[in-house]
């Protein structure tokens, strides 16, 4: 008797069904991200009169640092909530639809130059991201995991769905960019919300071809389904009370010291969580050590984000303040730049998941400690270059043209790209595998909790760099180098120790 094919998806055949579904609602969530955080800072930092709050730049990125790591700090309870109370796949939907809100709250605000109401948008946006991130990707994962994928052609399927994820990040500062500077801060806002609501469109047509995927909460019974809807909604309570507070400014915490509390609670939840699956969790020997293997890739991938992310901080800025941006008579939008890694993203992607796959299917794929050190390498060598670029400033060798030449920006963003392929699809496959699948959901939000760490971090360096003096730059770079490269040595070391503890279960 012949065996049946699994059923293949309507625009990928070699994906497994459903997987269009989720390319497109990702696809047009990372439109609504990246094209709002192009402006944020700028829009922060831009004086009163041309419609910004005219904040100075370490209260500007403190407050970018902390949205940006909140959007991935609340992938942990947005993991859980799928894992215990909605499933995925509801998680997903409700995601969207306060992506949207928030979006819209930030046009309101922008428009009528309403800080606080701009603050509570933003929060929205988060608590909305929590939800749909983890879980759009979990979902790609376990359709990988209904077909028996693994390895390289699980890598495949992740560097696709990155595919997707980088032509809304190339859209989005692309458009919302000149929209922003061509009609008003409020526009470019609203262009982010309609982006996500584009989404939300595709998800709930498509969705049915998910089927029961991600439908259900995993293994949950009455009883601990009941008392986890008690504490997600004890969890909302205490967080709409919070926004009132500070809306209310009965609580008025400082963005700068407000990330450095955030930083600490969140290191101490990632220790927390890590304690608890290894220690309480009933896992297998082999699950403790593809645990473990997890925790190496968290703490790698913290310190590489912590240098890319400086993307919408230090090198936004100083691609506004310090790069010749003319183009014949007119100058391009600064935030432009934030376009250039998802276009090399989208260039390179393909070659990449054609070489993972063809490794794989010689036996001579790359491990993938490996893969993380070649990513922390490609971020140290960006900032190498950004070195260059800062003393040419320093020198004044641009005389009245003024700044750097843009391609300084865009070769060290080639180089970070070249290292987010090697690090952050990995990754996201990686997760999915190591993780005992009852806890899908949860090591999902640990994954993004390192994005998170990384953006935090990423905004208390380039808050800690007087961006007016181009010397302290060079310094600053040269040093974002030495993290990356010493990160990638230090993962080589470990990799032969680690290769045998990466095994996927049988």
């Amino acid at each position: 008797m012949a065996m049946t094919q699994p059923p293949r998806d309507i625009l990928f055949p070699s994906q497994p069904a459903g997987f269009t579904a989720l390319f497109f609602t990702e696809l047009w969530e990372r439109f609504s991200y990246y094209g709002m955080r192009a402006i944020l800072v700028l829009f922060l930092v831009a004086q009163a009169s041309t419609g910004g709050f005219g904040l100075d730049d370490p209260t500007a990125t403190a407050i970018y640092g902390l949205y940006t790591a909140g959007v991935y700090i609340m992938s942990m309870p947005g993991g859980w909530a799928a894992d215990r109370v909605l499933g995925a796949q509801r998680a997903v939907l409700w995601g969207g639809l306060g992506i949207v809100a928030g979006h819209l709250l930030l046009a309101i605000a922008g428009w009528g130059n309403l800080p606080r109401l701009f603050l509570l948008g933003l929060a929205v946006i988060v608590l909305g991201t929590g939800l749909l991130k983890p879980n759009v990707s979990a979902l790609v994962g376990q359709l990988h995991d209904a077909r028996g994928d693994s390895g390289g052609a699980r890598d495949a399927g992740f560097t696709w769905f990155y595919f997707g994820i980088n032509i809304g990040a190339t859209l989005g500062p692309l458009l919302v960019a000149w929209l922003a500077r061509q009609f008003g801060w409020h526009i470019g806002f609203l262009a982010a919300a309609a982006g996500m609501t584009v989404g939300l469109l595709f998800y709930v047509r498509l969705r049915p071809s998910l089927g029961q995927t991600g439908l259900r909460p995993v293994g949950t019974d009455a009883a601990t389904l009941a008392r986890a809807k008690r504490i997600l909604v004890a969890g909302l309570a205490l967080i709409g009370l919070l926004a009132a507070a500070c809306m209310l400014q009965v609580l008025r915490p400082s963005p700068a010291s407000l990330r450095e509390q955030a930083a600490v609670l969140m290191i101490a939840a990632v220790v927390a969580c890590f304690i608890w699956l290894l220690c309480f969790a009933d896992l297998t020997a082999a699950e403790k050590k593809r645990l473990a293997v997890l925790l190496v890739l968290v703490i790698a991938s913290t310190l590489f984000w912590a240098g890319y992310e400086q993307a919408g901080s230090s090198l936004t800025l100083f691609a506004e303040r310090d790069t010749h941006r003319m183009i014949g008579r007119h100058e391009f939008p600064s935030g432009w730049f934030q376009s250039v890694p998802a276009i090399f993203v989208l260039l390179l992607a393909p070659a990449l998941a054609s070489l993972w796959s063809s490794l794989a299917a010689r036996g001579r794929d790359l491990n993938l400690i490996v893969k993380f050190a070649l990513g922390l390498l490609g971020m140290g060598l960006g900032f190498l270059v950004m070195v260059g670029a800062a003393r040419i400033v320093a020198h004044s060798l641009m005389g009245a043209s003024g700044g750097a030449g843009p391609i300084w920006l865009v070769t060290t963003y080639l180089l970070h790209t070249l290292g987010e392929l090697c690090l952050s699809p990995v990754g996201l496959s990686a997760t999915t595998q190591l993780a005992p699948r009852r806890y899908a959901g949860q090591a999902m939000g640990l994954w993004f909790t390192s994005l998170a760490l990384g953006n935090l971090f990423a905004s208390q360096l380039a808050g800690s760099v007087d961006t007016a003096d181009a010397d302290q730059l060079t310094a600053y770079f040269l040093r974002m180098f030495e993290y990356g490269g010493a990160g990638a040595l230090l993962l080589l070391v470990l990799a032969p120790w680690l290769r045998g503890w990466t095994r996927p279960p049988r």
